[in-house]
């Protein structure tokens, strides 16, 4: 942290309080945001936090992104996919786009013309991306793009989807690239928003290409066959919010459990006099303290461009589940009200519960670690 990035948190929070916080429970019952969020956000700045100025980006680092995450999630928001439309859709035209591409895209993901996604994951593949069956086959001067996607994050509101399609199917992984399709082509549908266990005002939908044609100027990378790599080289980003989300929940949850114990009394006197409450907190208070060191570090060396593959799938899987178990434990010291809905406490132990999940399996996680120990 520095001044700046203190002084930019506290705008963050300004917006989290005032524009996040009221709606949780209307965007859950519409399984989404409202669109002009995303409106408002880019007229503040903030939207494609890490993008340089040039592009029309904030012209900071990594470090922003980490910092408005903290705040979205103090704020006890969860339906907002601003991390994905930021710090991953964004950087893969960053790092991978054309200086045509780079002007032409990342203005309208940064004023909020443009909602951003990536489809990935298909109903048959899950973490397998080498195997995915959506195809951008060439014709001419176009690529045209069939298939089907699932659990897309931003999907029922995204003007701008970066789509995993094979544009050789014999290759493997080889053969998988990056297409860029503006959801206003011919072509391309909706399917369901999906009904999630938790997360429920963060759209995520079924995506559907029906032939759907796009200019061969939208394939991300100056050859075929790159996207697999892409993905490798951009994944480690995701985990890394994974790791930040799940430290923020911890602090969070522990937030919320002392004041509840303190003020909630049993048998005559504060819930928090309990021995077992008292140790239960200390043991979770010292995990989240463990995590958050190992987070911090992580973040240190991913802004000095050091942060390498195996380190943070140890830190994802390591955060996300530790934060699961903390916040089960934090559930536990509510009593009952921890299982209500209206509890604070609840959605957290709902929310957190995917983290384990997306940007690649914790068993996944493991068999990445294991190749180098």
């Amino acid at each position: 942290m520095n001044t700046d990035l203190d002084d930019f948190r506290a705008m963050a929070r300004t917006f989290c309080e005032k524009e996040l916080a009221p709606h949780q429970e209307r965007w859950a019952e519409q399984k989404q945001v409202d669109r002009d969020l995303w409106n408002r956000a880019g007229e503040v700045g903030l939207l494609c936090l890490s993008i340089p100025e040039e592009y029309g980006g904030g012209g900071g680092t990594f470090a922003h992104e980490a910092v408005l995450l903290e705040e979205q999630t103090a704020a006890g928001d969860s339906c907002w996919g601003v991390a994905l439309h930021n710090a991953i859709v964004a950087h893969y035209v960053l790092a991978y786009g054309t200086e045509q591409q780079k002007h032409a895209w990342l203005p309208r993901l940064a004023s909020g013309e443009w909602v951003g996604a990536i489809a990935m994951t298909e109903p048959g593949t899950g973490s397998d991306l080498q195997n995915i069956a959506t195809r951008a086959r060439r014709e001419g001067a176009e690529y045209v793009v069939s298939g089907s996607k699932t659990f897309i994050t931003n999907g029922a509101q995204a003007d701008f989807v970066l789509v995993a399609a094979k544009t050789d199917a014999e290759a493997g992984a080889q053969g998988v690239s990056l297409v860029a399709v503006e959801t206003a082509r011919e072509g391309f549908s909706r399917g369901r928003v999906l009904e999630k266990v938790g997360m429920k005002g963060q759209d995520t939908a079924e995506l559907n290409f029906s032939e759907v044609r796009v200019p061969a100027t939208n394939l991300l990378g100056e050859v075929e066959g790159q996207g697999f790599v892409q993905l490798m080289q951009q994944l480690p980003q995701e985990r890394l919010l994974i790791g930040i989300t799940s430290v923020a929940v911890m602090e969070k949850a522990l937030e919320e459990t002392l004041a509840y114990t303190k003020e909630r009394t049993a048998f005559g006197r504060p819930v928090f006099n309990f021995q077992n409450t008292r140790f239960t907190l200390a043991e979770a208070a010292t995990e989240a303290r463990v995590c958050r060191v190992f987070l911090d570090d992580c973040i240190a060396k991913h802004l000095e461009g050091a942060l390498d593959v195996q380190t943070v799938a140890m830190l994802k899987w390591w955060t996300s589940d530790r934060a699961m178990r903390v916040v089960d434990q934090c559930v536990q010291m509510h009593g009952g009200y921890g299982y209500m809905a209206e509890y604070p406490i609840a959605r957290m132990w709902t929310d957190q519960r995917v983290q384990r999940i997306y940007g690649g399996t914790n068993e996944i996680m493991k068999e990445i670690i294991s190749r180098t120990i």
